[in-house]
């Protein structure tokens, strides 16, 4: 394979995969209802668990992961990888940035995603597991501590920017770290009215049951 359609078949491929709107149709399968009319309007595994239980918003969750995880876990090892210009390490990065902006900018929900925490959660884990740990214990902590998703996300974004930094083959010269702090400042980027509520003290804590705190 050239290189020409090895890019443009890596990035379609990992786009579609992470466009997959798993919180709008487990919604609409399972409970006939669309998620984005209920609690914040987002497709993400935070407001389908707000909106429609715990076992809805894990599956959502799991299934976000794993639609950043896949393409960046498979695509390098195939003919895409072997044919990418530089080889399979880019082609993963080029996967890892398409995926999550195929959740961020969903062609399945008129370019209205999600915030891209899960997908880059799931690209994490097939680029650098160390990383993903770090992500996932700032993450649990902070979300624990303050009851907040929002800032547990934010921190758990520089944390994984910072974590690909010291676990990166190359540190900051490294590829993976300057595609992570890309995908850093997207997800943060992405909770700017998170920002300005938690500024406010107006952001919503999380409940690990259904219901408003």
């Amino acid at each position: 394979m050239g290189p020409v359609p090895a890019l443009a078949g890596t990035v379609a491929i990992a786009y579609v995969s992470g466009s997959l709107p798993w919180g709008l149709w487990l919604g609409r399968w399972l409970r006939g209802v669309d998620v984005r009319t209920m609690g914040s309007g987002n497709l993400g595994a935070t407001n389908v668990y707000r909106s429609l239980g715990p076992a809805i918003g894990i599956a959502t969750l799991l299934l976000d992961i794993g639609k950043g995880a896949l393409p960046v876990a498979l695509l390098p090892r195939s003919a895409f990888g072997a044919g990418f210009p530089g080889g399979p390490e880019w082609c993963a990065l080029a996967a890892a940035f398409a995926a999550v902006a195929g959740h961020v900018w969903t062609f399945f929900a008129g370019f209205k995603g999600g915030k891209g925490v899960a997908t880059s959660a799931g690209v994490l884990l097939a680029l650098s597991p160390p990383s993903f740990g770090v992500f996932v214990g700032v993450f649990l902590v902070v979300l624990l501590l303050t009851r907040y998703v929002s800032l547990g996300s934010i921190l758990g974004a520089v944390a994984f920017s910072v974590a690909l930094a010291r676990f990166s083959p190359s540190g900051v010269a490294s590829p993976s770290f300057a595609v992570g702090v890309l995908l850093a400042v997207l997800v943060i980027a992405r909770h700017r009215d998170n920002i300005r509520r938690l500024v406010r003290g107006e952001e919503r804590r999380f409940r690990f049951t259904r219901g408003r705190p």
